[in-house]
């Protein structure tokens, strides 16, 4: 579970690096105050900004600081579905040729389970995906080799997709290095594919991978580039090249907030909201599983998230405020919603609003909840408060804190 405190961790990793908490201080440009408020218990979270200054004053990955994401909860952290996955990311070096499909072989069956692996994957169900992976990037590799040169190219599609999930599923294992080896070969797959919105998709993924390592100025970059060359390319004229093009800046937007330009995020965002609306009026796309997320709905998330993030927290309940999300919003985008409003509630002083948020979560994910560090950390520093809201014990209990 993922209650250790965040405290423990930052004093432990500040040791070994051999630093005093004046010096992180220095090195972080996070004021000395908020260090020892974390250190001595006095406070269990901090927003992602400071988070990321942390790590790097440490010189090391956000993960390590954060502790495992949800994904470890299964258990499954080197178990032998993850080794499974992981060899099948990174075949043995000259090993045999690769085989051909066999004859009850379906590409589109293949593209449709390919599909709904990712639709489990945005519902966190990450065991479901881990059991099915293995198999579908070796038969999207069998497909490489198989049928005319448009088949090949079919196959090569379906690998970039697979690839890039395998890449989703190792950041979602604390396994960034592996991920990004993972995107780089679905990269390679999708250039040898006929579909020009792969290798932006799967960039958009790298990009959130180095958001995970530290690599604000790299993610930055990489989704600014891929979203110009769309524009570039006239590819935004269609509903998925749109939605591509929305998802690399929304990414863009995210590190720009996480390295402390919070104007300039704000700016993105705001052209983002604007061509959304344009989504629905272009002729419909492909199959919404398999295309990046980008909607009026993922707009306004993902911009009461960077409020949150930076510490506006009553600019963020007023943007959540009424919000209707649309169908296409995947679970994993409305836990998250719920995740920040709680979190924005507690910021404001609103312990009674936190609580009801937070219930409101235990509902829809209670299994993700569960393994989040920064629900954990939320329900610790209301745990704290000298007086608790009606409803807080049992989430506190839920999630093993409880005195």
């Amino acid at each position: 579970m993922a209650n250790e405190d965040l405290g423990k961790t930052l004093r432990r990793l500040r040791r070994l690096a051999d630093l005093t908490q004046e010096e992180l201080a220095e090195r972080s440009d996070v004021s000395v105050d908020v260090i020892r408020q974390l250190e001595q218990g006095r406070k269990h979270s901090a927003r992602l900004p400071t988070l990321h200054a942390l790590a790097n004053g440490l010189g090391v990955e956000l993960t390590t600081l954060l502790g495992d994401p949800p994904a470890v909860a299964s258990g499954e952290n080197d178990g032998p579905r993850f080794v499974a996955v992981r060899r099948a990311i990174m075949p043995a070096l000259w090993g045999p040729p690769q085989a051909g499909v066999g004859p009850d072989f379906s590409l589109s069956r293949l593209r449709d389970q390919i599909a709904e692996a990712w639709t489990n994957y945005h519902a966190a169900e990450f065991d479901s995906v881990m059991k099915a992976l293995p198999d579908l990037v070796s038969e999207a590799r069998a497909a490489t080799v198989s049928g005319s040169d448009d088949d090949r190219k079919a196959g090569f599609a379906a690998l970039g997709k697979a690839l890039q999930l395998g890449g989703h599923v190792a950041v979602r294992m604390g396994k960034t290095d592996l991920a990004l080896t993972s995107l780089e070969r679905a990269i390679s797959a999708a250039e040898q594919s006929s579909d020009p919105l792969l290798v932006p998709m799967i960039v958009n993924s790298t990009a959130w991978t180095y958001q995970r390592q530290g690599r604000l100025e790299d993610a930055l970059s990489i989704a600014l580039r891929a979203a110009d060359d769309m524009k570039k390319a006239g590819r935004t004229d269609t509903a998925d090249g749109l939605k591509v093009w929305g998802g690399l800046t929304m990414s863009a937007a995210t590190s720009a907030a996480r390295s402390g330009d919070y104007e300039r995020a704000a700016a993105m965002m705001e052209t983002a909201e604007t061509e959304a609306a344009r989504v629905s009026k272009l002729p419909a796309g492909s199959d919404d599983r398999m295309i990046s997320v980008f909607s009026p709905s993922s707009v306004r998330i993902e911009r009461v998230r960077l409020a949150v993030q930076y510490g506006h927290s009553a600019d963020a309940l007023a943007l959540a405020k009424g919000m209707r999300l649309s169908k296409d919003t995947p679970p994993s985008w409305r836990t998250w919603l719920l995740l920040d409003v709680a979190r924005a509630h507690s910021d404001v002083g609103d312990a009674a609003g936190a609580v009801k948020t937070l219930e409101s979560l235990r509902r829809v994910a209670p299994t993700w909840m569960q393994h989040h560090t920064l629900a954990v950390a939320i329900v610790r520093d209301l745990w704290a408060l000298p007086k608790h809201p009606p409803g807080l014990r049992s989430l506190a209990e839920f999630l093993g804190i409880a005195d």
